[in-house]
């Protein structure tokens, strides 16, 4: 009964170095960022005394969550500051969404040009020209819902974005409606990998080079199936041209992590799948980064704090 509450919430209406700043910005509203088409919230993280030319990294909340709450409990807002950084915060409204859900499995919101992808391609630009940063070092990630939506953009806008990083998320083009969501999330689609790549390759008309892609997994998620994990590595080892066999396998905070190179010796897919753990955003506080709190869970491992490190910030 517990679980099926929870799927109800998750998917009802549906689920180089730089200056670094002496003193702590704050979250901030923006508005006036572009036409806005999917009628989002944007918030902005940018420490003072940001210097030109640094990254920009966009966090996507997960249903249930706001913009503020995910951006701090993650550990995102600390490591912007911290390691020298522009943090977008797109915010689902409850007009669009009542259980404030990114729209990952509606094709108007999932379709470049269109919704809610266009609108947080608005914030991208916007952030990047009012920062000053560098236009090539945009990244995208996201927890449950959130990453979802993560993945559609990274199929919808592969020219914005560097990489991702997927928490608990679905392939691109999984679901097309709210109802086939919940065949989507548990027990997940099995489909082929060049099926699964037909789908990115549809949404633009991008040729590559294709943006690097990190996935994360609980492997005791009832929310968003362990098996979405496989059909994401199949999806973007297929997309990369690459094989769906790791490359090299080894652990991070003692949890298994493979990492699936291409041609160049560069790691196109990497996964974590953190053992025991449920549905949530790996956080470590007081070690690495992120404050607990509901879906972000103490794991002794930090995705944000592991992602700014593998980007290079």
């Amino acid at each position: 009964m517990r679980r099926f509450l929870f799927l109800f919430v998750l998917l009802a209406g549906l689920v180089a170095a730089g200056t670094v700043p002496a003193s702590a910005a704050s979250i901030r509203q923006v508005t006036g960022f572009g036409g806005n088409p999917g009628a989002l919230q944007m918030f902005e993280y940018k420490p003072d005394g940001l210097a030109a030319g640094r990254p920009v990294v966009v966090a996507l909340h997960g249903c249930t969550q706001d913009a503020t709450g995910y951006g701090q409990g993650s550990g995102w807002v600390s490591l912007a500051q911290r390691a020298g950084f522009t943090l977008v915060l797109p915010q689902q409204q409850q007009v669009n969404n009542p259980s404030q859900c990114f729209n990952w499995f509606q094709s108007a919101d999932v379709t470049r040009g269109q919704g809610e992808v266009e609108s947080i391609a608005q914030m991208v630009r916007w952030a990047v020209a009012d920062s000053g940063a560098d236009s090539h070092r945009v990244y995208v990630t996201g927890l449950s819902a959130g990453g979802g939506m993560t993945v559609a953009l990274l199929a919808t806008y592969p020219d914005l974005f560097a990489g991702g990083a997927v928490v608990a998320g679905l392939p691109y083009g999984c679901a097309t409606s709210a109802i086939d969501a919940y065949s989507c999330m548990y027990p997940g689609k099995d489909l082929t990998p060049s099926q699964w790549a037909a789908k990115v390759r549809a949404a633009s008309t991008y040729q590559g080079p294709w943006p690097t892609v990190s996935i994360w997994q609980g492997t005791a998620d009832y929310t968003v199936a362990p098996a979405n994990q496989r059909e994401l590595v199949d999806q973007w080892t297929a997309v990369h041209g690459i094989s769906t066999t790791p490359s090299a396998t080894d652990t991070v905070s003692g949890y298994p992590h493979a990492v699936y190179r291409d041609a160049s010796g560069r790691t196109a897919v990497e996964t974590y799948s953190i053992t025991g753990m449920g549905h949530g955003q790996p956080i470590d506080p007081g070690v690495q980064c992120g404050q607990p709190g509901a879906y972000l869970l103490d794991v002794h491992l930090c995705t944000a704090a592991r992602m700014t490190s593998t980007w290079g910030f």
